[in-house]
């Protein structure tokens, strides 16, 4: 058996350089747009890429401020999202005030908005563009984890920067990246092209055999276990405090493919200085013999975050479901008033 291959930063020449423009070669080789995504259906879906395809033409800060009133215009329509991202802070960050909870509602839709148009600057950015704006703090973690050839699981979350944050670390290392296939038939093919250009490989998230393989062969894997998960192996793990259906998966993937984990933050900077990209080891013990208490310490990790950055968490996901019927219906009638506390000697709490 071969040595396992050791991935470097990406520099002129290199062997990881080499592979990612092979890999970019192979998504330009596949097959072209399927003709029945040209159907009147997708009309709606191509304008809107095509606006977004303008809007990465602009300077950053442009481009910020025209996401900043996407998000001001979204936060106003009679959609259902602003009452899931208020029902989720008043569970999350009950300390606030409702006056503050609204604050960081208003600034969090506008961080909706710009993370839609950075994605667009994620798809089409060439990558001078992209390193001009990045600040990769932590990185010698992941060189030293890589060293050990056996791979690196890096565990993020889902905040407004997570496609920004993963084509930022991407021009550093190449990485394989875990997603969920739109419905819409012609997302999903553009997703899988673009996304692809600038990742060794797209995984669907249930695709435990290529996650597998990719960490033998000493690669990263991005992956972003913080959303609601109700399927085989699901678990109840406290977010907040609050418990919510979870995937426990990851420290038993790593424990059976002895990859090192990472925790893995990244941010939207002030003004037009770009985006940060935080790099850090798994706490001691990590993965321990108890996935609910490893999913418990990745939950702290993210709640820290969130504490530092409200408004650039993903409010507008549904994030506290249950398993079984008796869980309470946050986001029914129940997104309307006050969530009521479950009782101390509750098994919920």
């Amino acid at each position: 058996m071969g040595s396992p291959r050791r991935f470097r930063a990406c520099e002129p020449g290199s062997d990881t350089a080499v592979n990612a423009r092979a890999v970019r070669t192979a998504i330009e080789d596949r097959p072209g747009l399927p003709l029945y995504l040209l159907g009147p259906q997708y009309w709606p879906t191509w304008l809107g890429l095509g606006l977004l395809r303008l809007i990465q033409l602009l300077p950053h800060g442009a481009l910020l401020r025209v996401g900043r009133g996407i998000g001001r215009l979204v936060r106003r329509l009679p959609l259902h999202y602003p009452q899931v991202a208020r029902c989720n802070l008043q569970l999350c960050l009950p300390e606030l005030s409702s006056a503050e909870r609204e604050r960081v509602l208003d600034a969090h839709f506008e961080a909706l908005g710009m993370g839609l148009c950075e994605s667009a600057m994620t798809w089409w950015g060439s990558d001078a563009q992209i390193t001009r704006l990045a600040h990769i703090v932590g990185l010698e973690h992941l060189r030293r984890a890589l060293d050990q050839g056996r791979g690196a699981i890096l565990l993020t979350a889902h905040f407004t920067t997570l496609e920004i944050g993963a084509r930022v670390l991407n021009t550093q290392v190449p990485l394989n990246a875990m997603h969920k296939r739109p419905k819409n038939e012609l997302l999903a093919h553009f997703f899988e092209r673009h996304r692809g250009r600038h990742a060794l490989r797209i995984f669907s998230r249930d695709n435990v055999r290529g996650m597998v393989r990719a960490l033998r062969d000493n690669e990263c894997v991005w992956y972003a276990p913080d959303q609601s998960y109700r399927k085989k192996g699901a678990q109840m793990v406290h977010f907040f405090g609050v418990p919510a259906a979870t995937n426990v998966f990851t420290s038993r993937l790593a424990t059976l493919t002895g990859a090192a984990v990472l925790f893995v933050g990244h941010e939207r900077l002030s003004g037009t200085d770009g985006y940060r990209v935080s790099i850090q080891p798994a706490p001691a013990g990590y993965p321990s013999d108890s996935a609910l208490e490893d999913a418990e310490q990745f939950n702290r990790f993210v709640e820290s975050e969130v504490r530092r950055i409200p408004a650039q968490y993903w409010w507008i996901h549904r994030r506290f479901k249950g398993l079984t019927a008796d869980y309470p219906n946050y986001y029914g009638s129940a997104a309307r008033r006050k969530p009521a506390a479950a009782p101390l000697n509750d098994p919920r709490r």
